[in-house]
């Protein structure tokens, strides 16, 4: 090949890989609003697809974190469902008990991420002292855990036993100024929301200007180099699972107070899916050592407008898995070519 032609096409992939995500976005944005016309520019349309993927969000910066690291979790999606469970269900017995809601709704609260980041701590053990492939662990933790949360509820669905708070910490938010919704009222940024910007800017700020990021970014690049230079390899892995079942927790109270319930039979069902995909459309080698948060985010507004889109043009529900599953191909064999 001539020696220009090669250049050209390495500077190519080069800025493909770096600039690609936002590429995409604009190209989806562009293809949304040629199928919505203006009321794609609604902000009440953009609240919503925050609102929407924002659970999902928060998984996937833990899920950056964890792919950064040469690993991966199959089962935060059970993990959801599960500390959910837990905790609607203690937070339910604490108001039949006489608790009052305010107490009962803070303890379930604080339950549920508890009970996420001992899932996720469970994952770190298996793999850093039980020495089974990161794969392999939380596979038989995405069977686990769904099943601990079918147990719990008899396979059914736990209704939320709070009058009025718990449904509040899922449907609130910050009102925007100036912006009102269809029915007049003060347009709001909901919590969940503002959880996903806040997780995903202290990851980004960790990733890149913490000893804990540096050291997470060389246990995926090189474990054996990683070693050599005197970094605790399996504290390194611990904590990231740890981080990712905090995260789970967190996600599972944004989904759980905004739907009032817990259906454990399809709470987090296929949460794995996005938030992969996400972070691989985002740019994070599947490979480890490389990866930015701040792409991750963007993977999750393209998963959201790809499905509104899917939506819109009537696309049944039940091919929008195909859809992703087709994404995350792609973005892989767009990561592998530029690094060939």
């Amino acid at each position: 090949m001539n020696p220009r032609i090669s250049h050209a096409v390495r500077e190519t992939q080069r800025t493909l890989e770096r600039w690609g995500v936002l590429v995409a976005f604009i190209i989806l944005f562009v293809v949304s609003t040629a199928k919505q016309g203006f009321d794609f520019f609604n902000p009440e349309n953009f609240r919503s697809l925050l609102n929407s993927n924002a659970p999902v969000g928060i998984l996937a910066v833990g899920m950056t974190l964890v792919i950064i690291s040469a690993g991966i979790d199959l089962s935060v999606g059970s993990m959801v469902v599960l500390a959910a469970a837990i905790g609607m269900t203690a937070m339910n017995a604490l108001i039949e008990h006489g608790t009052s809601e305010l107490n009962a709704v803070l303890l379930g609260g604080a339950i549920t991420i508890l009970a996420g980041t001992a899932a996720g701590a469970f994952n770190g053990v298996l793999i850093v002292f039980g020495r089974i492939a990161p794969f392999i662990a939380t596979l038989g933790g995405l069977a686990a855990f769904r099943s601990m949360s079918l147990a719990i509820a008899d396979a059914g669905e736990i209704r939320s036993q709070s009058a009025t708070m718990f449904s509040a910490l899922g449907r609130g938010g910050i009102p925007l100024p100036g912006l009102e919704n269809s029915a007049g009222k003060p347009l709001t940024l909901s919590i969940s929301t503002v959880i996903f910007f806040v997780v995903a800017a202290i990851a980004q700020w960790f990733l890149s200007r913490s000893r804990f990021g540096r050291q997470l970014v060389a246990v995926g690049a090189n474990e054996m180099a990683a070693r050599y230079a005197g970094i605790s390899v399996s504290w390194v892995r611990l904590r990231v699972y740890t981080v990712m079942g905090l995260l789970a927790g967190i996600a599972a109270l944004a989904q759980s107070s905004r739907m009032n319930s817990v259906s454990t039979a399809q709470l987090g069902l296929g949460s794995e899916l996005d938030a992969i995909a996400a972070v691989v459309i985002g740019g994070t080698s599947l490979r480890g050592g490389f990866g930015r948060v701040w792409g991750t985010v963007v993977g999750v507004l393209i998963l959201g407008m790809i499905t509104n889109i899917l939506t819109i043009s009537g696309v049944s529900p039940y091919w929008q898995g195909a859809v992703k599953g087709a994404v995350i191909v792609l973005a892989v064999l767009v990561q592998r070519s530029s690094r060939e």
